[in-house]
């Protein structure tokens, strides 16, 4: 029996604090032109609010929202900025950081309150009573301004857990002194989903329109979430491929397609759940944080496919293996191979690349080529560049835009400085070239090399620029013996592409995946002039 699914209520907030909460991440490094362009993307998937930082509490935030006035338009989300009520012992009207949350400019703010009460005791070193004061003075000052607040309850569950009226008592004055939704933090991300339900249905009966802003340290931060959820809370807070201190918070580039896709809610404006995955690579790269390819969703193994049986099945009906349609999301399915890939695998990557491999005994012999090479080192399933070239060799249908006749690289220390030089032979358009480079290691000597070999009969490799590289020892225990395998990226125009190479050294492989990340440019790109 089907699982009954909650209502979406009438009015229900998607709320990001990337630019905040998840640049408190370690590594991450926002400058204020990054924390626009990332606003921009958020506003371009249609998130209900961006959380854009503390105005007054750095001069980098401050600025943000200074730009932000005349560089930032929003079409379809509404800029927050945060704060903190006023400070024990001062009047609201003289606090600076109160003032500076007006200052801002923006519609809306959002300010931490304390719920627990040790750390009202301990951290604030005030009275429970003043604490109380502190939100109340705070929220009706700023409702006073014009602005719509929200509060969020620092600490709220394990407070709760410690004193449940007193943490209580913070949601039900912040809701009485106007405050559109109190916003339950479980601060410290110890909380399970079991436990979340009862306490958010307490925190509704004060009568306030409830959210929930969740930390993964039990890896649970998006089911916590949604549990809030399931109890009543109308607002989710939360970051973009769960950036944040620690652990991190709620992930939103999950916690979305669920509500959407899950539950039958729309969060986001009609067709914007498509640019999800989009968004969350931009995100990645402006925040310049690899996206992991497991991440749910939106990394590129979400729909990847590698055992043979899976194949088997996917072939039949994709959906056999996968939860939903990767482009509701805006992903796609990927077929891996590797020597665990059947006869399926190839069949539907084949065709994935525009190849008829219908032919079982064909689709069987290339099979077998590709297990047999895997063994000997060599690794598909992140290079699709070398599997499509291995795949026309084999369907004799590889069109060679130039062939190798030899090359070398000779390495020499001068007055203490490492040097090489490389040389490369080839057949290019009927000529016969020959290219001498230099570069600071061999293998940037031998890229050299052979750009300017090719570049005199394709002038388009010079726009050709590897952009990784990888190199991975295949049997450790041979040492300075041992088999080495290289990844190789390569990108043109927005697009990347990986060839592979194996080797008994790591000359021997790079060049490997150097000629044939030439080769696929090449067989690509219809101008080779």
């Amino acid at each position: 029996m089907a699982a009954q699914q909650p209502t979406q209520p009438g009015e229900f907030h998607i709320f990001d604090t990337s630019l905040r909460d998840g640049a408190q991440q370690e590594g991450i490094r926002l400058t204020v032109s990054d924390k626009l362009r990332i606003a921009g993307y958020l506003d371009e998937l249609g998130v209900t609010f961006i959380e854009g930082g503390w105005p007054g509490a750095n001069p980098a935030d401050t600025e943000f929202f200074q730009r932000a006035k005349s560089e930032l338009r929003l079409e379809r989300s509404t800029l927050v900025a945060f704060g903190s009520t006023r400070k024990a012992g001062v009047a609201v009207a003289d606090d600076a950081l109160t003032q500076a949350l007006v200052d801002a400019g923006t519609e809306v703010v959002c300010i931490v309150a304390k719920s627990h009460d040790e750390h009202v005791t301990r951290a604030l070193r005030t009275t429970l009573d003043e604490n109380l004061a502190m939100v109340r003075d705070s929220v009706e000052y700023l409702r006073a301004q014009g602005k719509r607040v929200f509060v969020d309850c620092e600490h709220f569950f394990d407070g709760f857990r410690a004193n449940p009226e007193y943490a209580l008592d913070v949601v039900r004055t912040a809701h009485e002194a106007g405050a559109e939704v109190v916003v339950l933090c479980d601060t410290n991300g110890g909380m399970l989903p079991s436990w979340i339900g009862d306490i958010v249905a307490a925190a509704r009966a004060t009568g306030a329109q409830i959210g929930i802003h969740c930390h993964n340290d039990t890896g649970c931060a998006v089911a916590n979430s949604l549990a809030a959820v399931e109890a009543g809370a109308m607002h989710v807070q939360g970051t973009f491929n769960g950036y944040g201190e620690r652990t991190g918070n709620a992930d939103l580039s999950a916690l979305i397609p669920n509500l959407e896709l899950k539950y039958g809610w729309q969060v986001l404006p009609d067709g914007r759940l498509a640019e999800l995955t989009r968004v969350a690579h931009a995100i990645a790269l402006v925040a310049h944080q690899p996206l992991l390819g497991r991440q749910p969703y939106v990394g590129q193994s979400a729909f990847a496919h590698k055992g043979g049986l899976h194949a088997s099945a996917v072939k039949v009906d994709e959906n056999l293996y996968q939860h939903i349609a990767p482009g509701l999301v805006g992903n796609d399915m990927r077929m891996l191979i590797s020597d665990m890939a059947g006869r399926a695998n190839i069949q539907i990557k084949g065709e994935q690349l525009g190849f008829d491999l219908t032919d079982r005994d064909l689709a069987a012999r290339i099979t077998e080529t590709v297990k047999d090479r895997e063994q000997s080192g060599y690794s598909y399933e992140a290079a699709d560049a070398s599997f499509e070239l291995l795949l026309r060799d084999e369907l004799g249908v590889l069109e060679l835009p130039f062939e190798v006749e030899s090359w070398r690289c000779l390495t020499e220390e001068r007055d203490g400085v490492s040097l090489a030089e490389a040389t490369v032979k080839l057949v290019a358009g009927g000529e016969r070239l020959m290219v001498v480079g230099e570069g600071n290691g061999p293998v940037n000597a031998l890229d050299g090399a052979l750009h300017s070999a090719l570049a005199a009969k394709y002038p388009i490799v010079e726009q050709f620029e590897l952009t990784d590289y990888r190199v991975r020892i295949l049997d450790e225990g041979h040492g300075t013996d041992a088999i080495v395998r290289t990844l190789i990226d390569t990108s043109f125009e927005g697009r990347t592409w990986t060839t592979v190479g194996v080797g008994t050294d790591v000359v021997e492989a790079s060049w490997e995946a150097l000629r044939d990340a030439m080769l696929y440019g090449l067989l690509h790109i219809d101008d080779k002039r």
